[in-house]
């Protein structure tokens, strides 16, 4: 064996490490999303938390994540992308700490906040130590659909995970289980290049005025769902988020490093990437938190029968993000194949839309979570690897922050919108209705609502992610020209 053989196993083994810690932080992070839902009827009782605020606990972490993750882009970017990827696992795994041992609602929602202030931190920089590591073309592709994959294979595992630590640890072992994890993927940075290093500044008032923004509304969303959009702090909420919203973009055209540099968004595939990325993400949060409802209320299922009855949504996870995605994406433009994705989740959408209290699993629930599963993980390895596609390399924190804000912003305001509907939908029964059938009723509502979000986001890849005829359908996903001047590093 020559010496170029050996370097080039050599390299070859660390890349491979590296795309293993990347892809485990990501894992990680995408896992703690759901992994409370099967154990939000548990948790709830135990810590005395309403039904009506139960969903706090799955939003605040979309919020903190998806509110400050452009800002953890760009504090990746600055200050060194190993370091702050370090510094997020450190929080996170602190926070899983105080989650674990709450006594108290207020607590554990805390503790979920500082969760998403850490993933905020992880991710951008996870997405940019993997476009450090691997040269762009092939490589990187096949690292970025590993990286997409654990998207939408960490959303079931969470749920899988969190029915087999319900019914057999406790509910705190959803959050105990993340400090063994975090601590095995800080020992494999290790292995990572340090990440480079760009001049600037970071908006710290853009982060907190687009956190609040987002929170009041989202507030404001759940407050009409159960007290009418006529209620006084309902108002109050929506205009908050008003004036706020309209304080960001005060602050994107004022300061000088915004938090949302309009060139990101300026490219028309980018820009459908991220909408189709939103709107995933409101449908897919809803879905898991209806279907949970749905078998832990309606059907009686135990917390670790309703893991496992996720089972088929990771198996068509796996085959549409490891097998057919990658394949179409070979192929195909990306819009073609995120908005062919999306109208397979569409159908599962209306597949769910049949469940019936006394219905055997294998009529809806199950088979429709396969398909459903096969068409989100096309999508997510497509809008993936068109979030980031062709963006200037100093700004590429900032746009893998993006496609992870979308899918977390989607995912809070989705899941405020449809529980509102799925409410609705379930106090409108007639009187002396089952309370198994006015429950179905809602959830069934809920879930026709997430594909309404997929059917729409079927158009927008339609219409946003068409290829230019002046430019190839793949184009290379960073700028493949380094900066004029060799940039500092993390060392």
């Amino acid at each position: 064996m020559t010496s170029r053989t050996r370097d080039a196993r050599t390299s070859g083994e660390k890349t491979g490490l590296a795309l293993l810690v990347i892809a485990a932080a990501q894992l990680l992070i995408v896992m703690d999303g759901t992994i409370v839902t099967v154990g939000l009827p548990v948790i709830g009782a135990g810590l005395d938390i309403a039904p009506t605020d139960l969903d706090w606990v799955l939003t605040s972490y979309a919020l903190a994540f998806g509110g400050l993750l452009l800002a953890g882009g760009r504090a990746g970017d600055l200050f060194g992308r190993r370091r702050m990827f370090q510094a997020g696992l450190v929080v996170f795994l602190l926070a899983s700490v105080l989650g674990g041992a709450a006594q108290d609602g207020a607590t554990l929602i805390a503790a979920r906040v500082l969760q998403g202030v850490g993933a905020a931190v992880i991710a951008p920089a996870a997405l940019s130590l993997l476009a450090d590591t691997f040269p762009a073309g092939p490589a990187r592709n096949r690292a970025l659909g590993v990286y997409g994959a654990m998207g939408g294979l960490g959303s079931v595992v969470g749920l899988l995970l969190g029915g087999a630590l319900t019914e057999y640890l406790g509910w705190r072992w959803i959050m105990f289980i993340n400090v063994p994890i975090a601590l095995a993927v800080l020992v494999g940075t290790l292995v990572l290049v340090p990440g480079t290093r760009e001049r600037g500044g970071i908006d710290l008032p853009g982060a907190v005025t687009a956190t609040l923004a987002l929170g009041s509304l989202v507030y404001a969303i759940n407050r009409a769902g159960s007290d009418g959009p006529t209620d006084g702090w309902t108002l109050a909420f929506g205009a908050a988020a008003l004036v706020l919203g309209a304080a960001f973009a005060v602050i994107q055209r004022s300061v000088r490093a915004p938090m949302l540099p309009a060139g990101v968004l300026a490219d028309r595939g980018r820009l459908g990437a991220n909408l189709v990325m939103l709107l995933m993400g409101a449908g897919q949060l809803a879905t898991f938190y209806f279907l949970t409802l749905y078998m832990q209320e309606v059907k009686d299922f135990s917390p670790m029968v309703t893991g496992v009855a996720y089972l088929p949504f990771a198996v068509g996870i796996g085959i549409g993000s490891g097998a057919v995605g990658p394949r179409l994406q070979a192929r195909f433009a990306p819009g073609t194949v995120l908005a062919g994705g999306m109208v397979v989740a569409t159908a599962a959408m209306v597949w769910f839309s049949m469940l019936a209290p006394g219905q055997s699993a294998l009529a809806v629930l199950l088979p429709a979570q396969l398909v459903a599963g096969i068409g989100l993980g096309v999508g997510f390895v497509a809008a993936t690897i068109g979030g980031v596609q062709g963006v200037a390399a100093e700004d590429s924190g900032i746009a893998s922050g993006l496609i992870n804000t979308s899918q977390q912003i989607g995912g809070a305001l989705g899941l405020a919108v449809l529980a509102g509907v799925a409410v609705s939908a379930t106090g409108g029964m007639p009187a002396g209705t089952p309370l198994g059938d006015a429950l179905t009723h809602g959830y069934t509502a809920g879930l026709l609502g997430a594909g309404a979000f997929y059917l729409a986001a079927v158009l927008t890849a339609a219409v946003l992610m068409r290829p230019s005829p002046a430019r190839p359908a793949h184009p290379p996903v960073t700028s493949e020209h380094p900066p004029e001047k060799a940039p500092a590093t993390d060392r």
